[in-house]
């Protein structure tokens, strides 16, 4: 299974939909996390720290989303 999170496309939004703790979670389970490159820039959280818990960084939300199964 690969989750999908790509960066909020409001430019007033602050929040991400996921943080690298619950990226380890759901790594835990047995899934695949894509996160859009610069999804948590806003929330103060960067690429490096997604990787760090498991999570591919795709360069665009196109490359994200390919073939996820949860958005």
């Amino acid at each position: 299974m690969k989750v999908a999170v790509p960066a909020e496309t409001d430019a007033a939004e602050p929040r991400v939909a996921a943080t690298p703790e619950t990226v380890r979670k759901i790594r835990n389970l047995g899934a695949e996390v894509a996160v859009e490159s610069g999804a948590g820039m806003k929330s103060g959280v960067p690429d490096g720290e997604y990787a760090a818990a498991g999570a591919t960084v795709a360069p665009s939300a196109a490359e994200a989303v390919r073939d996820a199964d949860v958005v």
